[in-house]
């Protein structure tokens, strides 16, 4: 593609060097952000991160064949680079519209969902995922977990729950040309401010709920709840694709965040809910240690719903799936299949099994709500004792740590604290912080609960205090492949370490 035309798509023309005629006629091969990944005639838009800037790397992108660069405004003259440098205001908004363009703009041909909010979305999406094939819609799946397109599914082994503008581009032009109709896409709440979903056009947005999470990125939780909102703000009443969408914010009538958001959507709105009236609603719960069954009502018709997914959170997380696919045409007797031959969600309320007397549960839950829901429950699935193993990320937000002590130690009978992802930061003094909201309920170290920094440790000490009909949760890590040390992501699975340690104590 000649770089005039890419240029063209920028919603904002470049503040400074217009290319000359010969540069506007060069021929791109590609995009890159990241200059390890230039290849010869590519276009290496330089985007500032949180640790380093892309435009400390432009002789790097110029030596491995980038033609030009892109970026926001350089302190130095452009005679001193070592290639032509266009100058925009935002660069991200810019990466977003040359992705767009470059690709082809695939989201204008596909129906587009985001699903945000602060715990459930990986859940969710998948559950939207899985509706949308048994009503024979073939799609793909973006989550912090997993990639799915049409059939074929993988992990996500970038720690990165939403991905950069330029992946999400790409794989939604893979998507287009498998034949593809619908994609969705977990949209968090740094994607949403940082602009990595722009150019989603957006046909359904999609909420969980909002609570606690994030604030050292958004400083504030208004400032959190207003990224979220990004999403709602994103769906276009006029928006016409020509492939039958219909333009919807789902919403949870159950959540703080329903009266959040209502003001920002401009799109009829279908809200589902438990405890309170809803278009979309589920009644008569009953559940057990392995199955969850509900009547849903929805605006004209009701039915009976079973799944193996446990829990109240997560019977609110089949009626957001529910209330998206019904939005787009989906039938209740597909909604009831769907759901049934859902198995679970990698990580989340995973159960490890090596023929142990006790149960040992793996789920993501990382912020205080997420970790009280579960705990919650998993206590009236537990004859004996409740012991937890969990942590907070480093360099994250510190106002959850004395929380998440403080909801250990009411809700559990026992619980280790230890690493999560310890990044930079002092890695006892993340335990010293959680610590600090447990012994402020009253729990006492080496009675209580352990501090424990080493995971695998840590895993030991609780499984050694395990006993028949107890429950072991693994907080805080769920399917990610890794644990982050300094700079340096260290290989890690807490249900490969879990079955380690439960074959040695067996």
């Amino acid at each position: 593609m000649q770089l005039q035309t890419l240029l063209a798509a920028l919603e904002q023309p470049p503040l400074a060097l217009q290319p000359s005629a010969s540069l506007q006629e060069q021929e791109i091969t590609g995009l890159a952000y990241d200059s390890r990944k230039v290849q010869a005639g590519s276009l290496f838009v330089a985007v500032p991160g949180t640790h380093t800037d892309g435009r400390r790397f432009l002789n790097d992108a110029a030596e491995r064949g980038a033609v030009v660069a892109l970026g926001e405004e350089l302190s130095v003259a452009q005679s001193e680079l070592p290639l032509p440098y266009i100058t925009v205001s935002n660069v991200r908004i810019a990466l977003a519209n040359l992705s767009c363009s470059f690709y082809g703009y695939p989201a204008q041909k596909l129906c587009t969902i985001g699903v945000t909010g602060t715990d459930g979305k990986t859940t969710t999406s998948n559950l939207i995922s899985t509706l949308l094939e048994a009503a024979g819609r073939p799609n793909g799946l973006m989550t912090t977990a997993n990639f799915k397109m049409t059939g074929q599914e993988w992990e996500n082994q970038s720690r990165q729950s939403t991905m950069e503008t330029l992946e999400i581009q790409a794989f939604l032009q893979r998507l287009v040309q498998s034949g593809g109709t619908h994609a969705v896409i977990e949209s968090t709440s740094h994607g949403l401010e940082l602009g990595k979903v722009h150019g989603c056009a957006f046909d359904v947005g999609v909420v969980t709920n909002i609570t606690h999470e994030h604030l050292d990125f958004h400083k504030s939780i208004d400032a959190y709840r207003r990224a979220k909102a990004r999403l709602f703000e994103m769906l276009d009443p006029q928006r016409d694709k020509g492939i039958g969408t219909h333009p919807v914010a789902i919403l949870n009538r159950d959540d703080s965040s329903y009266a959040v958001l209502q003001p920002y959507c401009q799109v009829p709105i279908l809200d589902y809910g438990i405890e309170t009236p809803a278009a979309v609603r589920a009644v008569d719960i009953t559940m057990s240690a392995t199955k969850t069954r509900f009547r849903v009502i929805l605006p004209d018709a009701e039915g009976i719903i079973e799944t193996q997914l446990v829990g109240r959170f997560n019977v609110s997380n089949c009626l957001a799936a529910i209330a998206t696919v019904y939005s787009q045409g989906v039938s209740l007797a597909d909604i009831q299949r769907g759901l049934a031959s859902v198995t679970g969600v990698t990580g989340r309320m995973e159960h490890i099994d090596e023929g142990q007397s006790f149960s040992v549960i793996v789920d993501y839950a990382h912020t205080p709500d997420s970790l009280h829901k579960i705990i919650d429950t998993l206590r009236p699935l537990t004859t004996g004792k409740l012991i937890l193993v969990f942590g907070s990320a480093g360099e994250r937000d510190t106002q959850k740590r004395p929380v998440m002590g403080g909801i250990a130690a009411r809700y559990s009978d026992f619980f280790v604290i230890t690493d999560e992802d310890p990044r930079d930061e002092d890695r006892e003094q993340i335990l010293h912080d959680i610590a600090v909201g447990a012994q402020a309920e009253g729990s006492q170290e080496g009675k209580d609960f352990l501090c424990i920094a080493d995971r695998t440790q840590a895993i030991a000490a609780a499984f050694s205090r395990a006993q028949a009909g107890d429950t072991v949760l693994l907080a805080g890590k769920g399917h990610e492949q890794s644990i982050i040390m300094g700079r340096e992501k260290i290989p890690w699975d807490d249900r490969r370490v879990a079955r380690e340690q439960l074959r040695k104590i067996l």
